[in-house]
């Protein structure tokens, strides 16, 4: 893979018993979130580690990058579906790529997710990676939280300020409990959001937190580029997990624990290879203890 340089930032370091870990995604046009995931997993397995795909020749390096490794590759005009699945090739495949020179663990994801150990239990994420990955298995989830912004108790999204200082809630979706940690070579299906036949095994201090929605007024910006269809659509339809976050009733730690519980037990009969939650839709407040994880 092609290597970018740029100034170094300050890294992490690094017990010597950590694994050797790598982080992977792709990305276009994505600015705001790709800065803050080079900026989080640099700090947690330093940005030597990191590689990233950037989808089109026009596209430009993030500042910060970095040691990272990336290249651009051609942009192709898809379906979403047949998008997906091409992209989720390259990244499968980079993945064995990486543990073929030597990785012992890859994470893969979307620039607007951010794996999180719980700051309670007091170890780096590349440590408890590590730890994990004596446990025999061959990937790993944490439990999916859909950020959203709460529109009766939070104000638009300050970009100069980490975001969990400024959202504090969060839908528990089994769309994001994603099997993001790989600790040997396999195919990710469309998303990251299932391992090719293979079960899920939910950590129970891992997060997965995704920040799509995060903010409205971004989403309102996004449908604007995207044409008026997509604005009136937004306005008339709203979004899901923030109508969810502002309107439900909003649950605490026991509910977050039961969540992980059911969707650890209890499968969909149409994809026994994906958790459910039988169809409930909880909100949840968001400990502030995450805000230590500096995302």
């Amino acid at each position: 893979m092609t290597t970018t340089h740029h100034s170094s930032s300050t890294q992490s370091q690094k017990k010597p018993e950590t694994m050797r870990i790598a982080a992977i995604t792709m990305a276009r046009n994505d600015e705001f979130f790709l800065n803050r995931w080079i900026q989080y997993y640099g700090d947690q397995f330093g940005s030597e580690n990191l590689y990233i795909y950037l989808d089109g020749m026009d596209q430009v390096a993030p500042d910060n990058a970095g040691r990272a490794h990336i290249k651009k590759i051609p942009h192709t005009d898809m379906t979403r579906a047949k998008g997906d699945k091409y992209r989720i090739g390259l990244l499968s495949q980079l993945a064995a790529d990486l543990f073929h020179d030597g990785y012992d663990i890859v994470v893969g994801c979307d620039t607007d997710e951010f794996l999180i150990v719980d700051p309670a239990v007091g170890m780096t994420l590349g440590d408890y990676l590590s730890l994990a990955a004596k446990r025999g298995m061959s990937s790993l989830s944490g439990l999916g939280l859909d950020v959203g912004q709460h529109m009766n108790m939070e104000k638009q999204l300050d970009p100069s300020r980490p975001l969990l200082d400024q959202r504090g809630y969060a839908l528990l979706s089994t769309r994001y409990t994603k099997p993001v940690v790989m600790f040997r070579p396999l195919c990710w299906g469309s998303g990251f959001h299932h391992i090719r036949g293979k079960n899920f095994h939910i950590d129970k201090n891992l997060y997965l937190m995704h920040f799509g929605a995060v903010d409205m007024d971004m989403l309102m910006a996004k449908a604007a580029a995207r044409g008026p269809d997509w604005v009136a659509h937004l306005r008339r339809r709203g979004n899901g997990t923030i109508d969810a976050v502002t309107h439900r009733r909003v649950r605490g730690m026991r509910a977050i624990k039961m969540a992980r519980r059911i969707q650890t037990l209890v499968r969909p009969i149409y994809a026994w290879g994906k958790p459910s939650m039988v169809g409930q839709k909880w909100v949840v407040s968001i400990p502030p203890r995450f805000r230590q994880s500096g995302v």
